[in-house]
C-alpha cells in the first residue's frame, strides 16, 4: 500500500472500445498521477471491470468535486462506480462466538497497523472474549441468541452495527446464521469465513464431512454473506494437503491456520476496494 494519500476508482460497465482511454484520459486532463491500475474484460457477460488508484494531491480538486466531474464520464460509459479516499479509515465491526483464532489474528493485525482500520466494537453471543476485547480498548457487546429471542437479538445487533457506523461487518467464526433481513440491509458488506473449500461441504461440521469422504485437501473460504447459507460471492480461498492418517481433530487444527489467513486476506482485499461483484462472482484485483 502506498504511503501517500490516494483515491481509488472501482467501476464496471458494458464492454466496448475506448473505456481505458476515456477514463485515464479524464485523469490525464487534470494531471492526475495514476499509481496503480487493473482491468478485466469478461467476454461471457460482456462486462468490463477496472480499479484505478490516483495520487490525491496530484489533482487540483478534492474528492467531492472529483466525483462531480467524473459523473458525466460514468454516465457516458453506463458505469456502476465509486471513488474512495485512502485517508478515511474503514470502520469494521466484528462478530464472534467462542472460537478465538480469527478474532485474535485480526486484532493483532489491527494493533500492529497491518490493518489500518477502526474497530468501533465487537459483538458476541457469549461473554467469552469480553476481557480480551476490552483489554484492547474496544467496546464489547454481548447479545445472547436463543431459539426464542432471535428477532429481538438481531434487532439489537443491527442497532449496534448502525450505532457504530460500520462500513464492514466481519463474522470471525460467529456460529449463528444471520436472518435474511440483516443480510439484505448490508449487501456486500458482511464477510464470513467458512471452514471449508466452498462449494464443497457447506453447512455444519465440514471437517467431519471431509474426513468421511477421505479428501486429500481441506481449505477455507472467505465470502460475502447473502440470504442463501454459504452461497455468497467468494473473495478468497486456500487449501492444505492432508492424508489418511489425519483425524477430524487434526483437520480442525490445520484448518484454523488457513481460516485466519484467508479471512485476513479477504478482508484486506475488501477494505482496499479490490473486490468487484458481478452476479454471484467476484473479480479480485490483487
Amino acid at each position: 500500500m502506498h504511503r501517500d494519500r490516494y483515491y481509488t476508482l472501482t467501476a464496471s460497465c458494458p464492454d466496448r472500445t475506448g473505456i481505458i482511454a476515456r477514463v485515464t484520459g479524464f485523469f490525464a486532463e487534470h494531471r492526475g498521477w495514476i499509481l496503480e491500475s487493473s482491468f478485466h474484460a469478461d467476454d461471457e457477460v460482456g462486462q468490463y471491470f477496472m480499479r484505478i488508484e490516483v495520487k490525491a494531491d496530484s489533482l487540483p480538486f478534492a474528492l467531492t468535486e472529483l466525483r462531480q466531474r467524473f459523473q458525466p464520464v460514468a454516465d457516458e460509459l453506463r458505469m456502476d462506480w465509486q471513488i474512495t479516499d485512502s485517508a478515511v479509515k474503514k470502520r469494521v465491526v466484528m462478530l464472534v462466538s467462542k472460537q478465538e483464532h480469527c478474532l485474535y489474528d485480526l486484532l493483532a493485525r489491527w494493533q500492529s497497523k497491518e490493518l489500518d482500520i477502526e474497530i468501533p466494537c465487537v459483538i458476541s453471543n457469549h461473554d467469552t472474549f469480553k476481557g480480551f476485547v476490552e483489554w484492547h480498548g474496544i467496546p464489547f457487546h454481548q447479545v445472547p441468541v436463543t431459539p426464542d429471542n432471535k428477532p429481538a437479538a438481531y434487532a439489537e445487533v443491527r442497532r449496534l452495527i448502525d450505532a457504530a457506523r460500520a462500513d464492514t461487518i466481519v463474522l470471525a467464526r460467529y456460529m449463528q446464521i444471520l436472518p435474511s433481513e440483516l443480510c439484505d440491509v448490508y449487501p456486500r458488506r458482511i464477510l464470513n469465513i467458512h471452514h471449508s473449500f466452498l462449494p464443497s461441504f457447506a453447512g455444519a461440521k465440514p471437517y467431519h464431512q471431509a474426513y468421511q469422504r477421505g479428501v486429500k485437501l481441506i481449505g477455507a473460504t472467505c465470502h460475502y454473506v447473502t440470504t442463501e447459507l454459504d452461497q455468497g460471492p467468494i473473495i478468497e480461498q486456500d487449501v492444505i494437503r492432508i492424508d489418511h492418517s489425519d483425524s477430524p481433530d487434526d483437520m480442525i487444527r490445520y484448518g484454523k491456520d488457513i481460516e485466519k489467513t484467508v479471512l485476513a486476506r479477504g478482508l484486506r482485499y475488501h477494505l482496499e476496494d479490490r473486490v468487484l461483484v458481478h452476479g454471484n462472482k467476484t473479480i479480485v484485483f490483487r
